[in-house]
């Protein structure tokens, strides 16, 4: 339960904090309401959709309502996913608005002892600290191949665990070894004719737990005809952080990747993580209430691609043969790669232009999978809702490969089909992997 002292600080915060014109910009035509997952899932239930949650936080900010539990449930079941952005005619951010409302909350609430400390080691001392997200990966990694993951499965020591949980723990990625995450390239030459120079966001989580999807995009760059620079001192994007009401932290991993990436001179900055993409790429809007460091961020925005995108721009479809013989395709959109980066084409048209193959598209391939970065841990029971009905889509369409250009997308899919019982008949896979295998499977590109 939310106190009267509590209610009144987050109330008095809205007034002082949030954007009243942001706010004032949604004309309550119900656009967004089609769009909108948790709107739909919850049988229409207006609180729960976009612009049910405007209203609400602008009743808040005027002190029409007490900010209460119920306030607090409705923004947190939002995914996030912001697919209400391009459907509103007003244009209104309501990804900023929902960002800056969690900030508010969060610094106003008082947290438990336990959760204090969740937040602290997440936010604190393992996201922002790459040596740490390494070490924690090496432990998975231990776990993997010790056969400790073994006896785990075959004592049913998951089953004490909720069921999303244990199914988790089995889609999960073999890591690689330690020592292999501590041994990262900071440059790589074009293994062609040279056309750009780029640099690359890494990650935190793409450089270790999927550390093989980043080694497949670098060599697709070096394919592309790019030098690949990856600045040593980059970090976190900070998305978890800004989604989950820790903005100034989220403002100082903001800085530290602007400063890493300002003195590469790169044509591009490439990203292969629709999810950091998408919180990258609003840096300006991040920082707008600091002249010097909105201007730094309006530049490194503006260079900001997905990989799909600098790919199709460079004519790697047409450069190299791509080829997987047999295989089916369906492609699921990282929300933030479509609604906030503007990335839909493209990976569609690298993925159509395999040949021997055949693409399928989804119905409703952009709607969110449920993932929305932790929201599968800390609302289990829409995540799983959502996931399962995008499974439906899956099955109506009957691919072999689910292709994904997001980390949390490919396990929530891969999730997806062990729920479906659709081991053996459906892999997924980050599209990175997806075309460089198309692209090795002919020996002589057209160069």
């Amino acid at each position: 339960m939310i106190a009267t002292e509590e209610s009144k600080k987050i109330q008095q915060q809205f007034a002082e904090k949030m954007d009243m014109d942001e706010l004032l910009n949604c004309m309550r035509c119900g656009f967004c309401l089609p769009a909108c997952p948790t709107y739909i899932e919850t049988n229409f239930q207006e609180k729960h959709s976009p612009r049910g949650r405007i209203a609400l936080m602008k009743a808040v900010a005027d002190g029409m309502i007490e900010f209460d539990d119920d306030v607090e449930e409705s923004l947190d079941l939002c995914l996030g996913c912001r697919a209400c952005e391009p459907a509103c005619p007003a244009g209104v951010n309501y990804g900023m608005l929902l960002e800056d409302a969690r900030d508010i909350i969060s610094q106003n609430k008082k947290h438990s002892v336990s959760v204090k400390a969740v937040r602290n080691t997440v936010f604190e001392g393992l996201f922002p600290h790459q040596n740490r997200m390494v070490n924690l990966t090496g432990l998975l990694g231990f776990y993997q191949r010790s056969g400790l993951q073994k006896t785990v499965r075959k004592i049913g020591f998951m089953k004490l665990f909720p069921e999303n949980l244990a199914q988790m723990e089995r889609v999960l990625p073999e890591v690689p070894k330690k020592n292999e995450m501590k041994e990262r390239p900071d440059f790589l030459q074009a293994n062609t004719v040279k056309t750009k120079t780029v640099a690359f966001f890494s990650g935190c989580l793409m450089d270790t737990m999927f550390m093989k999807t980043n080694d497949a995009t670098l060599e697709l760059l070096q394919m592309a005809g790019c030098d690949v620079v990856i600045p040593k001192s980059q970090g976190c994007c900070g998305a978890l952080h800004g989604h989950s009401g820790e903005k100034a932290k989220a403002i100082e991993l903001a800085k530290k990747n602007i400063a890493a990436f300002e003195d590469t001179n790169a044509d591009y900055i490439v990203t292969n993580a629709g999810g950091c993409g998408g919180f990258l790429i609003g840096y300006d809007h991040l920082l707008a209430d600091d002249f010097e460091w909105n201007e730094r961020a309006k530049v490194f925005t503006q260079k900001l691609r997905d990989i799909s995108q600098i790919l199709y721009e460079l004519d790697f479809h047409r450069e190299y043969s791509l080829c997987l013989p047999g295989a089916i395709f369906t492609y699921q959109d990282s929300c933030h790669l479509r609604n906030v980066m503007h990335t839909a084409a493209a990976p569609r048209q690298l993925l159509n232009a395999i040949t021997n193959a055949e693409f399928r598209e989804m119905p409703e391939a952009d709607r969110c999978c449920g993932s929305a970065g932790i929201y599968n841990i800390v609302e289990p029971e829409m995540s799983m809702q959502i996931l399962d009905h995008k499974m439906e889509h899956v099955e109506s369409v009957q691919p072999g490969i689910i292709v994904t250009a997001n980390p949390g997308c490919l396990l929530q899919m891969k999730l997806g089909i062990e729920r479906a019982g659709l081991q053996g008949k459906v892999e997924a896979f980050h599209i990175a992997d997806v075309l460089l295998k198309a692209a090795k499977s002919e020996i002589n590109p057209k160069r």
